[in-house]
């Protein structure tokens, strides 16, 4: 339970609770309005992971629609269910941690429980507050303290603030959940007859028997599928080029104390996916409160992950705890029978009659792959991350269509923890930067930040150099470092001369050759300080120390880009360091002109009211002790594998269901998780193996084609 002093919180609720007082909702502010900074048309526009507003697709706001209506929709019974109470704001002063969590004295606490924690240290506010929502138990209430009856009479619908539920939602975990499907169906069909060796066999199996599926990749989204098809019965193979966690972890520390890299057990390749060796982030744009997800982190927890990711607003797990969890995970899918493979790489499919009827496999320790072997399967996921480009030639050259995909490059800056603490928390200063810049027509932005982390090398060649970040579960370091990147679309690639499916792969490998010969080779990472950046020039002594523990070298990264990726970098630097207007882009269109002079200044005074939930700013961003680490690629899929959206079998060859990262539908380890998740079911059904109705319980899956990490 989370620690909480909520008496002149709740209390003021007891009295009339309307109007509820929002944290945010201060008065209108007054006219005039300080003039823009940038014409609208100058505006980069860096786009937040949440669409609002205009921004929000037809979807979304169909759905925004009737959830409202549903939860302004009149209350049966007041007194049945539970009542959600949203954004309970609280300061930090106020709020004693998060181990314990405290009402009013005159309520019971065992009729409330907190559902999100998350903190709000925007500097629109007088002060940092921690925000919460929290679940009132009506029937625990009223049995423990039956004067709060009238209290409830007087609770209504508030879209955002109050919400009535009937019942308790009962978030479960993904083997409870099968475990009650095949309850309702009186278990799993019956097989007699032997596993299928043959490759020759037919696409799908005699319903006489279990489906033998191949998982190919460790990663959320194989480790998900094969959760969901194991416990339905099926004879499933993972099969992973990469080591267990264990033997994983040692190569990895080869790495950083003798610069020895393992091309196929790495922070890329291994048990786990590159999710692993990383942030250990569970943040996802698919909806925390989406039965999809919650069964996931309930999953996560089940398997021995901290039961304070089911509440916190930015959920955070660290290698550290990653490890201990893969194993227990591991060891769940080994006792359900699930053959497990490490070391083996896949080489090829097994094809006939335009069906996979199979995968030819080789020891991943061998790159002559002298030791060849086919194994029959009834179908194959294809679970593979975006850094197996041997992959993606192999499904090329059966035809598998292949389609490509924007994503981002970039650099990853860090800073002193202590610098950006100073900024975020104590700041007041308000000075404009020295740095005047033109604005591109480019979208850069910044993501996976690292707090308390460190920057770490994600090559899988030694002829090229890509880093990320990582932290562990305390983020405990001396530095904070995140993405900045640019995003790169087909017509970048055809500037370079890269064409057809693969040209995001060849752009990708451009841009870390390039960052190896800058390096000096060895894995050096180039790097440079953010104001030399700004100003373009290069510093050879006094470099700020880094993070990054196999050697920095002090290079002029403007080198690196084409000028228009460097000019967006450097702009997109310039607006973190000074106040920015998310806002505008999205309200410019309000204007309808001609309009009269009250109309203008009513939507006027709207603007500038939303834009203050929106302005973001970091005076000493650009720092002398802040670095520039070249170069990170690997943000996302370069390529999409089209798959039909209800079966999530590829389109152009039967028996394969592409899933997860390296498919190019998903971007983090919950999305990852998810799109394996509803694949291991809909493969599932495709043998009989699941008669129900998954949507009834997770809700609809993310159709595919459409990305949401």
């Amino acid at each position: 339970m989370v620690a909480l002093k909520m008496s002149s919180l709740l209390q003021c609720r007891l009295k009339l609770l309307f109007p509820f007082h929002h944290p945010y909702s201060n008065s209108i502010l007054p006219c005039p309005i300080p003039p823009l900074l940038y014409p609208r048309r100058q505006t980069v526009r860096i786009l937040c992971a949440k669409r609002t507003g205009k921004q929000r697709y037809p979807s979304e706001k169909k759905k925004l629609k009737l959830k409202q209506k549903e939860t302004l929709s009149p209350v049966t019974n007041k007194f049945e269910g539970i009542w959600r109470l949203s954004k309970l704001a609280v300061s930090v002063q106020n709020d004693p941690g998060k181990d314990f969590f405290q009402v009013a004295s005159m309520l019971p606490e065992e009729a409330f429980s907190v559902v999100r924690k998350s903190f709000d240290a925007r500097k629109i506010l007088k002060e940092a507050k921690f925000v919460y929502t929290v679940d009132m138990d009506v029937s625990k209430l009223l049995s423990l303290e039956p004067r709060t009856w009238d209290f409830i009479s007087r609770l209504e619908p508030k879209v955002g603030l109050i919400e009535h539920m009937p019942r308790e939602r009962i978030n479960r975990d993904l083997t409870s959940i099968v475990h009650d499907f095949k309850d309702s169906n009186g278990g799993t069909l019956s097989r007699e007859q032997g596993p299928n060796n043959d490759p020759g066999d037919s696409h799908k199996c005699s319903t006489a028997r279990k489906p033998k599926i191949a998982v190919v990749g460790s990663g959320p989204s194989g480790l998900f599928a094969s959760l969901v098809l194991a416990e339905f019965g099926a004879d499933v193979t993972l099969i992973e080029r990469g080591q267990a966690v264990e033997r994983r972890g040692r190569d990895i520390g080869a790495l950083a104390v003798r610069r020895i890299l393992e091309s196929e057990s790495n922070f890329c390749f291994g048990e786990g996916g590159a999710g692993t060796w990383s942030d250990g982030k569970l943040v996802t744009r698919i909806g925390r409160n989406s039965g999809c997800v919650l069964a996931i982190m309930n999953t996560l927890v089940h398997f021995g992950a901290p039961k304070n990711i089911l509440a916190d607003g930015k959920p955070h797990l660290g290698t550290d705890r990653l490890v201990p969890l893969l194993r227990n995970f591991r060891q769940h899918l080994q006792s359900l029978g699930v053959d497990i493979k490490f070391g083996m790489r896949v080489d090829d499919l097994l094809i006939q009659n335009g069906c996979v009827v199979g995968v030819q496999v080789s020891d991943s320790t061998n790159k002559l792959q002298l030791d060849c072997k086919k194994l029959g399967f009834d179908a194959v996921i294809l679970a593979v991350g975006h850094s197996a480009r041997d992959i993606y030639h192999m499904l090329l050259s059966h035809n598998v269509d292949l389609a490509p995909k924007d994503f981002a490059v970039g650099l990853r800056v860090e800073h002193p923890q202590e610098l950006i603490n100073s900024i975020q928390y104590v700041s007041d200063e308000d000075e404009d930067s020295p740095f005047k810049l033109e604005s591109t027509s480019r979208n850069c932005y910044s993501f996976c930040m690292c707090p308390g982390g460190q920057v770490v090398l994600t090559s899988t060649s030694p002829s090229e150099i890509c880093i990320n970040g990582m932290s562990f579960s305390r983020r405990a370091s001396r530095w904070i470092n995140a993405a900045l990147v640019v995003t790169v679309s087909a017509k970048d690639f055809d500037a370079l001369n890269f064409h057809g499916p693969l040209a995001g792969v060849e752009f990708q490998t451009e841009f870390e050759r390039r960052a190896a010969i800058m390096g000096g080779g060895n894995f050096v990472v180039p790097v440079q300080k953010v104001t030399d950046f700004m100003e373009n020039k290069v510093s050879v002594t006094s470099m700020p120390p880094s993070s990054y523990r196999l050697g920095v070298k002090s290079a002029n990264l403007h080198d690196l880009f084409p000028n228009y990726m460097t000019d967006a970098l450097r702009y997109s630097i310039s607006m973190f360091d000074k106040e920015v207007f998310y806002i505008f882009p999205i309200y410019y269109s309000a204007f309808q002109f001609p309009c009269s002079f009250d109309n203008i200044q009513t939507k006027l005074k709207k603007l500038f009211f939303f834009s203050k939930f929106w302005n973001f700013q970091l005076p000493g961003f650009i720092s002398k002790e802040a670095l520039l680490h070249g170069v990170e690629t690997r943000t996302s899929s370069p390529i999409q594998i089209p798959c039909n959206s209800d079966t999530y079998e590829s389109m152009t060859l039967r028996g394969l269901y592409p899933v997860g990262e390296g498919a190019g539908y998903a971007g983090g380890i919950v999305s990852a998780a998810v799109d394996g998740m509803y694949t291991g079911f809909s493969v599932a059904k495709e043998y009989d193996l699941f008669h129900g109705d998954i949507e009834s319980v997770l809700g609809k899956a993310q159709s595919a084609g459409l990305v949401k990490y």
